[in-house]
């Protein structure tokens, strides 16, 4: 007997026994609870008075990406008078890691892109931190941290007969992909192989100019785009769904054809074959067994006590001679005033309309138009390695073929990341999988997100991760549940048009404001180009 019809055939009735007999699985809702956040929405009226005020040349608030990004701005100017305040009890916004049963995973982002020579600031933290150096006169990242491979498959079909295949993009031999799906694989690279050349997408963008196209682009939704390319398989549209929900939080309906060609032509372009151009802007991923909360915690070390975790930002006034920022600290229950001669707001825009008194005009207007994403991160404990399907081998990202539902349903599932892949283990063993869900911009789906229990989300990724791995609701013995409300900014239509996100990243008086909210999308790169750029921003001297 082959080894693919052994596995096939050993793996089906190990799935249906499994069924019936899987053990009590543990687990619930990780991180801080909503209620902290929400507490926000019901602030009314003046504050209590301060119990204790503490004074600082500059205070960032929000210790996302963006806000550990400024703080090390600031460091290598050598400005030390400086405090983070931060909502949860750790940094790192939807860049933090976690444990599970002693495996690391991530709680949110789980890898970062080779940056190219547009995010110079980014290069440079990897050089500090190790990850980068020049070797006979080229740049070699750190051989432990470039992704592994096997990197990606997908898998098509159901329980019964489904195979794991090479790669994301679906290529002959699976399900609708014939002769006229692989012409528009071949057009729509065209596309973005001439949208590349322009020179009209790089990361950060800020760096790129907001050209005709660009704005025409940026005024129709992807799918209207691809539309008007009679782009019309449903192979090729699954996969730009797909990676849109991955990057942006929701699928071609919803976000810009700005945005869904930006995916391509900034980074490593479109294959028909499925594997990347040779456009030169990327050499791979990196990432850890907790994602991106490796470098989340990197940049929060050097702070020390400078990091005030737990505390909820109620109002941030910037007067002719100082800041004054008003928190509640979640520990003692107790307001904190914090004044200083300049306030980095690195907080998502909806947020920062809230607390910032007498906010300027672009930040109402800004947070007005913004939309964000729901994020679900599920971590599953496996006591022992599942039994391999037929086809390619166990890779770091594992995605469901979804076709019917991805689109027309909202397409939620976005499959799971290995936490142990790095290890390269000789005997594959216990292990986490990290599986992610993005619910698009419906406000009915967050409120799905918040209602329902823990052991809804449970059973919904069991019976999920059950079609590949039929063995695996027997193998899991814990699932850890993240919920983000706000994950991510979501670049609709008339995002990269905005000028009031532009016009924020000036200075406004004595505030800097600094979030990957100012260029659209939530990616670390924009993120902490926009926490540099405030950093940066700070006067050197006493501002009078």
């Amino acid at each position: 007997m082959k080894r693919r019809d052994f596995l096939a055939a050993a793996a089906l009735p190990l799935g249906l026994a499994s069924c019936g007999n899987a053990p009590a699985i543990t687990g619930g809702f990780v991180g801080v609870a909503v209620e902290r956040g929400h507490l926000l929405q019901r602030k009314s009226g003046a504050l209590p008075s301060p119990s204790v005020t503490y004074k600082t040349r500059v205070l960032i608030v929000g210790g996302g990406v963006a806000g550990l990004a400024a703080a090390r701005a600031l460091r290598l100017r050598g400005l030390d008078d400086m405090a983070l305040l931060e909502l949860e009890d750790t940094a790192g916004g939807n860049s933090r890691g976690g444990v599970v049963n002693g495996i690391a995973c991530p709680l949110g982002a789980h890898y970062l892109p080779v940056p190219g020579d547009n995010a110079p600031d980014v290069q440079n933290l990897l050089e500090e931190l190790g990850l980068r150096q020049r070797v006979a006169g080229r740049w070699v990242y750190n051989e432990r941290t470039l992704c592994h491979s096997p990197q990606e498959r997908l898998f098509v079909g159901d329980s019964a007969a489904g195979e794991w295949h090479d790669g994301l993009l679906p290529q002959p031999g699976t399900v609708g992909v014939d002769a006229a799906a692989l012409a528009d694989y071949r057009r729509f690279a065209e596309q973005v192989q001439s949208a590349s050349k322009a020179a009209l997408f790089t990361i950060p963008v800020s760096n790129s100019p907001v050209a005709n196209e660009v704005l025409a682009w940026d005024a129709m939704t992807f799918e209207a785009w691809l539309n008007q390319q009679h782009l019309y398989s449903p192979a090729l549209r699954w996969y730009l769904d797909y990676c849109c929900r991955d990057d942006y939080g929701a699928g071609i309906r919803a976000v810009s054809a700005w945005a869904g060609l930006h995916y391509f032509a900034s980074r490593h372009g479109f294959s028909a074959s499925g594997g990347d151009t040779p456009l030169d802007k990327e050499a791979g991923v990196l990432t850890w067994a907790e994602g991106n909360g490796w470098l989340s915690r990197k940049l929060a070390s050097p702070l020390g006590d400078r990091l005030r975790t737990g505390r909820i930002v109620l109002r941030v006034d910037a007067g002719k001679h100082g800041v004054t920022v008003d928190a509640l600290n979640a520990i003692t229950q107790q307001i904190e005033r914090w004044q200083a001669d300049h306030c980095i707001v690195a907080l998502p825009l909806f947020v920062a309309a809230r607390v910032v008194h007498n906010p300027p005009a672009a930040l109402l207007q800004a947070a007005q138009h913004l939309r964000y994403a729901p994020w679900l991160v599920a971590n599953l404990h496996l006591t022992s390695a599942l039994l391999d399907r037929p086809g390619a081998a166990p890779s770091w990202d594992n995605v469901i073929y979804t076709p019917n539902a991805s689109i027309a349903s909202g397409g939620q599932t976005l499959g799971y990341v290995d936490a142990r892949h790095q290890a390269l283990d000789r005997v594959p063993g216990a292990t986490v999988l990290t599986h992610y869900r993005a619910f698009g911009i419906d406000p009915t789906q967050r409120q799905l997100l918040y209602d329902k229990p823990w052991t809804h989300w449970k059973d919904t990724v069991l019976a999920e991760l059950a079609v590949p791995h039929p063995d695996l609701p027997a193998k899991v013995s814990r699932i850890d549940v993240m919920r983000y409300g706000h994950a991510m900014s979501v670049p609709v239509p008339g995002t990269r048009a905005d000028t009031a996100l532009r016009a924020l990243q000036q200075p406004q008086g004595r505030l800097q404001f600094a979030h990957s909210d100012l260029s659209g999308y939530s990616v670390f790169e924009e993120a902490f180009a926009q926490g540099h750029r405030a950093g940066r921003s700070v006067p050197n001297g006493v501002t009078p």
